[in-house]
């Protein structure tokens, strides 16, 4: 009787799991490409849906300030806005000043008012409160105030940036889209890409710098991009992606986009 593998038998094993590891291996690349392609794919829908908001209304969603003429507010009475919560399509109004605001506003703020005004107007997929959510003042709830991305633990907030953060360069974002990993008390904007994958996604739709043009990166440690001299990225607008860190670093913010 025999009581041990051949060499033979051992050789074939070891190649059935060689060619089981590298489909493994080889599918996580896909469904990450997959990822990636997506986020490309959502910035040009909500792009669009925000443009296509513009013309139909005449004002931009979250900031517009007829919208409760339109879709009602909590309770049929704006004297309610924004202390208490609608139901259905009930929102409240922005202020019309073309820009999206952030912060509170009792619990709305026209970050997430823009999303509950693009959805009513059946301009994109879902149903969304307009809330901020009850981590803070900026707090993103992803699939409740604000849309999930395709990318596992990722979605989109839409504010207006000025920018000159610790984690933003010294310039005017505008009206924005940011994209990035759920956080518990504040927007979408962890860190959820590495520096190669953030490039990739800049040069497809921009120019590949981290701090120029419609793609910026958002970054932190000064890990994701990187001043020439070695300070911290945001003291300089020369600053490129840190390729060579393939650890997850950046988020993205798109900027002047409506």
């Amino acid at each position: 009787m025999r009581l041990a593998f051949s060499l033979v038998e051992l050789s074939i094993v070891l190649v059935i799991l060689g060619l089981l590891t590298g489909g493994i291996l080889t599918g996580q690349s896909l469904i990450r490409a997959a990822e990636m392609r997506s986020i490309v794919t959502e910035l040009q829908r909500y792009q669009t849906a925000a443009r296509s908001f513009q013309d139909k209304y005449f004002a931009l969603p979250g900031d517009m300030r007829n919208a409760t003429d339109f879709w009602g507010a909590p309770g049929n009475n704006l004297a309610n806005c924004p202390a208490t919560a609608g139901t259905g399509t009930q929102t409240c109004n922005g202020d019309g000043d073309g820009l999206i605001d952030e912060g509170l506003a009792g619990r709305y703020a026209e970050q997430y008012l823009f999303w509950q005004h693009l959805a009513n107007a059946g301009l994109i997929e879902g149903t969304y409160n307009g809330r901020v959510g009850s981590g803070g003042n900026y707090h993103s709830v992803i699939g409740s105030n604000v849309p999930a991305s395709k990318m596992s633990n990722a979605g989109w907030t839409s504010d207006n940036d000025p920018g000159g953060t610790s984690t933003t360069y010294a310039i005017n974002y505008g009206n924005t889209l940011k994209f990035g990993g759920s956080q518990t008390n504040h927007t979408t904007q962890a860190a959820i890409l590495t520096p190669e994958e953030a490039w990739n996604i800049d040069t497809k739709v921009d120019d590949g710098k981290p701090a120029y043009g419609k793609a910026i990166a958002r970054y932190w440690n000064n890990a994701c991009a990187a001043a020439d001299d070695g300070s911290h990225a945001n003291n300089d607008l020369n600053a490129s992606y840190k390729l060579s860190d393939k650890s997850a670093q950046c988020a993205l913010i798109f900027r002047n986009l409506y």
